[in-house]
């Protein structure tokens, strides 16, 4: 292989590998237009990164060589992107969990056209350097087989990140040899420094001892998985009375279901697409839901009817975006919904009218929240702002930029003092509702924080991050004081008993907590079947898998983590992985740690 056909190769792996890396951190786009909606999964965000590497190598080669033939193929895709326009019509590019929402029209639909024609060229300059007989077509066949390994692609950027970001100290874990590799590594370590650690008194020894009579601190397990959606849970409420749950998903569907007994109830269907918010009234008897439609749907508890869609005028939609988050006032009277389209909206409940339209932020509203004592409004944007809305005269009161990132959700205490955010730079934020000072910047999150949720007593704090992780805080101290494997979104029990999260797939995890004098058994720590323990989808493939044990291991190693359960919940995690590979190997699977 030529100099020339390594450096195409380059550039085609570095392709691949931003694209992977824009699917892991925008999650879910889609396409829309006249011909409807359909979604870009991980594997075409992956490919149009190859064929963007490919396009770029094919321009250097044009450049450095003066080929007419590049020009040619630019013109040639130039010409059927604008064909592909003219026969689709206008089309849109979303990504819902970003607010992102833009149009594509002729100009840019015929530059897209070009890209891949220069990408075509620079593939066959690649076949030309690298003295292969293979047509395109054949090579872009192998390149695909490559692309469907999109969870190794996965796996490496995420491991890269890691190690880059000095995360993976603790990243070789091998299957159920955890502590014989740390034990190695510190007996090599002790043996080329000299270094002898002194053996432990017998009441240091009595006091780290864990038995089943041991007093432990309170803790949170997961005690049901709830499973009916066929995709992932976007929002969740609970009723006042924290005996119903409601749910809704990218599957278009708003489900209920008994909080106490995890039965589902029933499903509530209208939603022309994913359902991104759900709330419910301060009474119990009445739930609406927003949705990528730009649409907002309630209907009756009692009844189960349908009850009316929130048109906004003469429109047939509630937004001109999608609706990312929806709150009832505590009187029940009223309902706000915040928007892609950049607009807080006040409707009334019972009539569905529009009240009032808030104007203000510069970039998609992601989260709108009303205080308890029904005075304030508080709204969290794209655009690196909160704003903090009088009730009675909808004017302004504050706007709050201090060292903010885009804002993905906010919550109000139930006092109505404190206002807590959660950013995609990682950081949760409290803050003075009545003042809008900053209190303080609460840090221990790796990836963008999706939701928060406090509890009614004001005491603890629950935040869940893209990365499937959920802290629990002491809001006094400040203290992580657990740290659960779950999804976005979180939110408490009206009685505080209860913590519900949303899970892998379309599942849900319903905690709760375990008091100081409870049996210590694996069971407190994380149960279910083995795929609910790590965190994983049933199906996935063995190299997610394997990468979710390590990374539950770096969280629960007893040497990285000293709480009193860790050494417990990494048993309950070797056990799961273990049946997982008994599982796949009695399938007869590919042995994977090879």
């Amino acid at each position: 292989m030529t100099q020339n056909s390594k450096t195409g190769a380059v550039f085609i792996a570095g392709g691949t590998i931003a694209g992977a890396g824009v699917s892991a951190t925008v999650g879910g786009i889609g396409l829309a237009g006249g011909f409807g909606a359909v979604g870009i999964g991980a594997t075409p965000v992956v490919a149009a990164g190859a064929v963007a590497g490919a396009a770029a190598y094919g321009a250097i080669n044009a450049i450095a060589q003066g080929d007419a033939a590049a020009f040619a193929t630019m013109g040639i895709g130039a010409v059927g992107g604008a064909g592909v326009y003219s026969v689709v019509g206008g089309m849109g590019l979303v990504a819902p969990k970003v607010g992102l929402a833009f149009g594509i029209g002729a100009v840019p639909m015929a530059g897209i056209g070009a890209v891949v024609g220069l990408a075509a060229f620079g593939i066959a300059k690649l076949l030309d350097e690298s003295e292969i007989s293979e047509t395109p077509a054949q090579l872009f066949e192998r390149m695909e087989e490559k692309v469907l390994l999109i969870d190794a692609y996965s796996e490496a950027v995420m491991e890269l990140e890691a190690f880059l970001s000095g995360k993976d100290l603790n990243q070789k874990f091998a299957v159920l040899e955890v502590e014989d590799e740390l034990q190695a590594l510190k007996a090599e370590f002790k043996k080329k420094s000299g270094f002898v650690t002194p053996k432990p008194s017998i009441p240091n020894i009595e006091t780290e001892r864990i038995s089943l009579t041991t007093q432990l601190p309170e803790t949170w397990r997961c005690v049901r998985t709830l499973k009916s959606h066929l995709a992932a849970v976007n929002a969740i409420a609970i009723t006042p009375d924290s005996t119903t749950l409601i749910s809704g998903s990218d599957d278009r569907q708003v489900n209920l279901w008994n909080l106490k007994t995890g039965k589902w109830l029933y499903t509530f269907s209208g939603q022309a697409e994913a359902v991104l918010s759900v709330a419910i009234s301060p009474d119990g008897q009445q739930i609406a839901s927003g949705s990528v439609d730009c649409k907002i749907s309630s209907w009756q508890m009692d009844t189960k009817k349908f009850h009316r869609t929130f048109f906004y005028l003469n429109s047939p939609y509630s937004h001109n975006g999608f609706i990312n988050s929806i709150a009832y006032s505590p009187d029940g009277a009223i309902l706000a919904s915040g928007s892609a389209d950049k607009t807080i909206r006040i409707w009334g409940r019972y009539t569905g009218t529009i009240k009032r339209t808030l104007n203000g932020h510069s970039d998609a509203v992601l989260s709108v929240v009303i205080s308890p004592d029904g005075k304030t409004l508080a709204s969290s944007s794209a655009d690196k702002s909160i704003r903090l809305w009088d009730v009675e005269t909808w004017q302004q009161r504050y706007i709050l930029t201090e060292n903010l990132a885009a804002v993905n959700t906010v919550a109000i205490s139930l006092n109505s003092q404190t206002l807590i955010s959660g950013s995609t730079d990682t950081t949760i934020k409290l803050w003075n509702l009545q003042t809008g000072k900053l209190i303080s910047t609460l840090t221990g999150h790796s990836t963008a924080v999706l939701s928060v949720a406090i509890s009614p007593d004001g005491k603890t704090l629950a935040s869940s991050s893209r990365d499937g992780i959920i802290k629990l805080w002491n809001l006094d101290t400040g203290e992580v004081l657990q740290t659960l494997s779950g999804c976005s979104p979180v939110a408490f029990s009206s009685d505080g008993k209860t913590l519900v999260s949303g899970g892998n797939g379309g599942s849900i995890k319903v905690w709760s907590q375990v008091q100081s004098f409870d049996q210590f058994t694996l069971d407190s720590v994380l149960s279910g079947e083995w795929w609910e323990v790590l965190g994983v989808n049933q199906s996935d493939y063995p190299n997610l898998v394997k990468f979710a044990y390590r990374r539950l291991a770096r969280q629960y190693h007893p040497d990285v983590n000293n709480s009193a359960i860790a050494k417990a919940s990494m048993q309950a995690i070797n056990q799961a992985y273990k049946e997982f590979q008994e599982h796949f190997n009695a399938h007869k699977y590919i042995n994977f740690d090879k």
